[in-house]
């Protein structure tokens, strides 16, 4: 009898620990062909699949399997995350539990918030995905709360409030799981807030500890605000950092200054526009790089730090890519920060290069006429040479596939007031763009060290999805237009496209389930693109939230 109850517990144990995701599992999740269980589709966030079932031959046979909708009309920008057969994703207001074959609901947990959340957000009403650790489900919320559920019921098990919305905080970031503890980071810069990274247990939902990245006077890089410009220093950090387990380090990108006009706050302004490299279980800064300094143009760094391992100067090196919104593709060694290569991927004006010994830019003129209060026309413009929408890299072309945009803006400075809640800019916001005649964006195949692009495929309008790339040779990505697209990852040619019925501003993933690959993309239109470009020709372009799944038709 005893036997058989030694037995009976461990199957019990066997089936709970199948249930739950651990530390290992999610280290490898960028090869695990059956799940996707991390942001990013791995904590390297190269957002590529080792599957080939779909590639350059049979993507013209892809159908739609099915099709859940979200009943959301906002921007759906949430990535899926994928689990033992079941899909979880988020809106801003609600979490779901999907059967990734039939496509049938099993749970959906709704979020509630104050009335007044949404006005407070700057740039969409949304949401971009969750994180999974033993057995729980992690998301955050627009009124600054970060929770977790149970996965397999939906049912919430803690709540921890991270900030106060009334001072202009809210959060729209997936969290990230790494050594053991639940990370979270805030938006708000343009709201005169101060910007932090958190760290949660994920069991309990107890508070770990908080890496403020505008430092206090009393800290390191405190000396680069003047007085007490750092209180009201931005420097938000809303979208998901990566992670190398094997150094033990989280990457996270760090965002604008605030206000826009850099008059105000004299100095280097750390660690806005920077990455940092933490400790996971302590948030402590083991390196900094800060690609833009004193920036006025809202070029913040906020974007996925993706990372890889690739042959540099004949040395097999650990770099961080970086496509960032001040218009350079930069590589970093992300043992020690050093910088190895930093190149314009799109047409830049405010800086003619970056100094590769300082790691500074060397600014032209209309940076220092911006600071002195001139109109000037800057490139790129606020929006940046790529906005928050991640690119996708290739370690078997040894490409970073990513939507670009070109897009130029007018820019000046003009006097900041702060007043609690409401928009802390310093910026003339009444003629801010400068279009071009022609694509205002391209889908672009970037050589890492030097910026160049191998190919290119323009958009009259903007694209603004996120880019997955497979060893099938396939690129997909989405349009605002609706269109779900696929190309050659070798040339760019087109082989296949759908239509979603909305403006697709999501994550595109990929796995495989009895022996069948799937991808799947959310559609859902209006992001920061609807809200400030007033393009007129996405006016037919419909609202409305789901999910779709593709298979190659058998």
């Amino acid at each position: 009898m005893r036997r058989i109850a030694l037995a009976a517990s461990l199957v019990i144990l066997a089936s709970y620990g199948a249930s739950a995701q651990t530390n290992e599992q999610l280290v490898k999740g960028a090869t695990d062909t059956s799940n996707v269980l991390n942001y990013g589709m791995g904590y390297n966030l190269q957002r590529f699949s080792t599957l080939n079932q779909i590639n350059k031959d049979t993507v013209k046979n892809l159908v739609p399997v099915w099709n859940y909708s979200l009943a959301d009309d906002r921007s759906e920008q949430s990535q899926p995350l994928i689990y033992q057969g079941t899909i979880y994703l988020t809106t801003h207001n609600a979490t779901m539990a999907i059967d990734a074959k039939s496509g049938k609901q099993v749970w959906k947990t709704k979020v509630e918030y104050p009335a007044e959340t949404p006005r407070i957000v700057c740039c969409g009403i949304i949401n971009r995905g969750a994180a999974l650790f033993d057995g729980k489900v992690f998301r955050t919320t627009l009124d600054a709360n970060v929770i977790a559920l149970d996965a397999k019921t939906g049912k919430e098990l803690w709540r921890q409030k991270a900030a106060d919305i009334k001072e202009g905080y809210s959060m729209t970031v997936a969290p990230l799981v790494a050594d053991g503890v639940v990370i979270t980071g805030i938006s708000g810069a343009e709201f005169g807030t101060r910007g932090f990274i958190d760290g949660w247990d994920p069991a309990t939902g107890k508070h770990l500890w908080r890496t403020h990245t505008i430092p206090s006077p009393d800290e390191p890089g405190g000396d680069t605000w003047k007085g007490d410009t750092w209180k009201l220093g931005g420097g938000s950090t809303w979208i998901t950092g990566s992670y190398d387990a094997e150094l033990n380090t989280v990457y996270w990108g760090i965002g604008n200054p605030g206000p826009f006009n850099s008059a105000v706050r004299p100095g280097d302004n750390l660690y806005t526009c920077s990455v940092l490299a933490l400790d996971p279980k302590t948030g402590k800064i083991k390196w900094h790089y800060q690609f833009s300094p004193n920036n006025p143009f809202d070029y913040d760094s906020v974007a996925e730090m993706v990372l890889a391992d690739m042959t540099v100067e004949g040395k097999p090196t650990k770099v961080l890519m970086d496509a960032n919104r001040n218009g350079f593709f930069y590589v970093l060694d992300r043992t020690n920060g050093k910088l190895l290569a930093a190149n314009p991927y799109v047409t830049v004006n405010w800086a003619s290069g970056i100094d590769l010994k300082t790691g500074r830019p060397i600014e032209t003129d209309i940076s220092k006429d911006a600071r002195d209060g001139k109109k000037v026309l800057v490139q790129p413009s606020i929006l940046g040479g790529k906005n928050w929408e991640p690119m996708s890299y290739n370690p078997q072309t040894g490409l970073a596939y990513a939507n670009t945009l070109n897009i130029g803006g007018n820019y000046k400075a003009e006097p900041a007031t702060y007043k609690q809640g409401e928009w802390y800019l310093g910026m003339d916001l009444t003629d801010p763009w400068a279009w071009p005649n022609g694509p205002r964006g391209y889908l672009k195949a970037i050589e890492p060290m030097t910026g160049k692009s191998k190919w290119e495929v323009a958009s009259d309008i903007p694209r603004f999805s996120g880019v997955l790339s497979t060893a099938g040779g396939v690129v997909f990505s989405g349009q605002l237009t609706g269109e779900f697209d696929a190309f050659d990852a070798e040339n760019g040619k087109k082989l296949w496209s759908f239509q979603t019925g909305s403006g697709i501003e999501g994550q595109p993933v990929s796995w495989q389930q009895d022996g069948v690959q799937y991808v799947a993309v959310t559609s859902g239109y209006g992001g920061v693109y609807s809200i400030f470009s007033g393009d007129e020709r996405l006016a037919k372009v419909p609202t409305g939230g789901s999910l779709w799944v593709f298979a190659v038709k058998q």
